[in-house]
C-alpha cells in the first residue's frame, strides 16, 4: 500500500482520500455480505475469502492516509482493537464471572458507558454507537437492543406482538385518511415494531428481509423463464399465467434440501469433450434461448458455453474425444414448455430419442441427443 501511493506509484492510489474511499468501503462490506449469504446455503467458501481480502484492503488503505499524515498505522488499528477485545472479556482475561450470554451483552454496555466518560467526561446515550448511515431497519433492531441493556424493554413476546397490533391498526386508521404524513408516520412505527419483534424472536430483520428479497427474485426469474419457454410474448402473459408459475416456483423451492452441512455443493458447471465444435455450437445457439440460457463469451478457443445463474455446460474440442455418454434431466415448468422445447430441439436438428412413459396425447417429457452425444431429458412433473 506504501509503494502503491508513493511517487511513482498508482495514479487512481494516489489520488484518494477518506472522502472518496466511502463509496468502496459500503461496497465491499456488502459484496462479504452476499458472499457470507452463498455460503450460508452451502455454497463455497473461497469467494468469501476474496471478498474479505478486498475489504481488509479498505482497512489497509484509510490506515496508511493516517499513516502519511502522522495520526496512526495499521499496527496501532490492530493494537487499538486488541486492547478493546481484552478489556471488554474481564471474564476471559481477567477474573470477572458471568454466567451466560445475556450477562456478557449487559456487562459489555457498563464498559462502554465507562469508556465514553473517560473520554469524554460523560456516559453520553445507551443509543451512542448505532449508525446513523445505518439501514433504517437495521438501526430500528440496534437502537431496541441498546435501550434494552438499560431495562427499558417489553417483559415478554406477548407484549412486543400485541404492540404490532396496535401499530397496524392505526395503519389501517391513516389509509382510510389518505394523508401522506399520517400514512408515512404509521408505516415507519409498524416496521419499527416489526424489527423489535424481530429482536425478540432473534431473527435479524435485515437478514430476513433479504431472504424474503431473494425469494422473490428468484421465484420471478422463474416465472420469466417460464413464460420464456412457453412461447408467451413478453409483456403479453396473463395475472393467471403469471400466478400458476409463481405457485410452481414456490413448489420448487420446497424440494430444494436446507443446507444443514456446510459446504454443500452444487454443481455450477459441466464440462463435455466434443471431436468437433462447430456442429455443437450451431446447434445450441439455435436452441439455449428455448430454456432461457445465454452464449457466454468464450473464454479460450475451442469452447463453447451456455446457461444462466444457477449452471453452465461447456463444450470443448480437443483431439480424439469421442461422443459423450452423459445424461442430463431438466425440469419443465409445464406441458406446454415441454411442447415447445420438442419443437425448438426439432427446428435445431436434434436426435429424438423415445421416452418410455411418454405415451399420452400431451408427453409430460421429451428426451433428445445433441451434436455432442449429450442426452436431454426435459421432463415436466405436474
Amino acid at each position: 500500500m506504501t509503494r502503491l501511493r508513493a511517487e511513482g506509484g498508482c495514479p487512481w492510489d494516489r489520488e484518494q482520500d477518506l472522502r472518496s474511499l466511502r463509496p468502496y468501503l459500503i461496497e465491499e462490506a456488502y459484496e462479504v455480505l452476499d458472499e457470507m449469504e452463498r455460503v450460508s446455503r452451502g455454497g463455497a467458501w473461497t469467494p468469501l475469502c476474496e471478498e474479505l481480502g478486498d475489504l481488509l484492503f479498505q482497512v489497509v488503505f484509510h490506515a496508511q492516509l493516517a499513516r502519511e499524515v502522522g495520526e496512526f498505522s495499521l499496527g496501532d488499528v490492530a493494537t487499538a482493537i486488541s486492547n478493546k477485545l481484552e478489556s471488554r472479556h474481564p471474564h476471559v482475561f481477567g477474573t470477572a464471572k458471568l454466567e451466560d450470554a445475556e450477562a456478557v451483552l449487559n456487562n459489555w454496555s457498563r464498559l462502554k458507558a465507562a469508556e465514553r466518560k473517560k473520554k469524554h467526561g460523560t456516559e453520553g446515550s445507551v443509543l451512542d454507537g448505532v449508525p446513523t448511515a445505518a439501514p433504517a431497519l437495521q438501526r430500528a433492531e440496534r437502537l431496541t437492543e441498546k435501550a434494552s441493556r438499560i431495562g427499558f424493554d417489553w417483559p415478554d413476546l406477548q407484549g412486543v406482538r400485541a404492540k404490532l397490533d396496535e401499530e397496524l391498526a392505526e395503519l389501517d386508521e391513516a389509509i382510510v385518511q389518505n394523508d401522506r404524513d399520517a400514512l408515512e408516520h404509521e408505516l415507519g412505527d409498524v416496521l419499527f415494531s416489526l424489527a423489535n419483534l424481530a429482536r425478540f424472536i432473534k431473527t435479524p430483520p435485515e437478514d430476513a428481509l433479504r431472504g424474503a428479497n431473494r425469494r422473490f427474485t428468484t421465484r420471478f426469474q422463474f416465472i420469466e423463464a417460464g413464460l420464456r419457454a412457453q412461447g408467451i410474448p413478453f409483456g403479453t402473459a396473463t395475472l393467471e399465467q403469471m400466478d400458476a408459475l409463481w405457485n410452481d416456483a414456490k413448489v420448487a423451492e420446497k424440494r430444494e434440501p436446507t443446507a444443514r452441512h456446510l459446504p454443500r455443493a452444487r454443481v455450477v458447471r459441466v464440462e463435455v469433450p466434443v471431436p468437433a465444435l462447430e456442429p455443437v455450437t450451431r446447434f445450441w445457439n439455435a436452441l439455449a434461448p428455448t430454456l432461457g440460457w445465454t452464449a457466454e463469451r468464450a473464454s479460450e478457443p475451442g469452447t463453447c458455453t451456455y446457461g444462466d445463474e444457477a449452471w453452465r455446460i461447456s463444450f470443448t474440442e480437443r483431439s480424439g474425444a469421442v461422443e459423450s455418454a452423459l445424461m442430463i434431466e431438466l425440469d419443465a415448468p409445464s406441458v406446454r414448455a415441454v411442447e415447445t422445447m420438442k419443437a425448438g430441439a426439432l427446428q435445431a436438428g436434434a436426435t429424438l430419442l423415445p421416452a418410455g412413459e411418454d405415451t399420452t396425447s400431451q408427453p409430460t417429457s421429451v428426451t433428445f441427443a445433441d451434436p455432442a452425444g449429450v442426452r436431454w431429458r426435459y421432463a415436466c412433473s405436474a
